[in-house]
């Protein structure tokens, strides 16, 4: 699963859009609260550009291999506890439920973390996996071009 960035607006919106109509929490201004929300994934995609960088500027610098270059992310973001990969979902969620209880838009909420966690990762997952489907269209519709 893959985060872009033209889909952030869209992302926070569904999240705000969720948890208010469920009463899981309240604001009394839910576009500062969508803003808040796209601050978060924005700062993700930041780190994992950032450390996608330094991750191939160190396999240029020793010389490795494509493989190389998935360790190297991998041990950067550990050391900065980033998760990435299949962790992206479980950090950018423990990230929202930092900014929800930090933020002064989010006015009171209702809802424990786990109940919070799992209605936002299934909005995560739904716009996060909607490339995936696309590509396998794609693929299913040109199977007889090599790629």
């Amino acid at each position: 699963m893959k985060l872009y960035s033209s889909k952030i607006p869209v992302i926070a919106m569904d999240i705000v859009r969720t948890l208010t109509s469920d009463g899981d929490l309240e604001t009394s201004n839910p576009r500062e609260m969508e803003a808040d929300i796209e601050s978060v994934l924005r700062e993700y995609l930041r780190m994992e550009r950032n450390l996608t960088e330094r991750a191939k500027d160190r396999v240029e610098a020793v010389g490795g291999t494509r493989q190389d270059l998935g360790k190297y992310k991998k041990a950067l973001a550990d050391q900065h506890n980033v998760g990435t990969g299949n962790e992206a979902t479980s950090y950018i969620l423990n990230q929202l439920l930092i900014i929800f209880m930090r933020s002064p838009h989010v006015d009171e909420i209702f809802a424990e973390d786990d109940a919070i966690r799992r209605k936002c990762r299934r909005v995560l997952e739904r716009h996060m996996s909607e490339d995936e489907v696309i590509d396998r269209e794609v693929r299913e519709k040109i199977k007889n071009i090599q790629e």
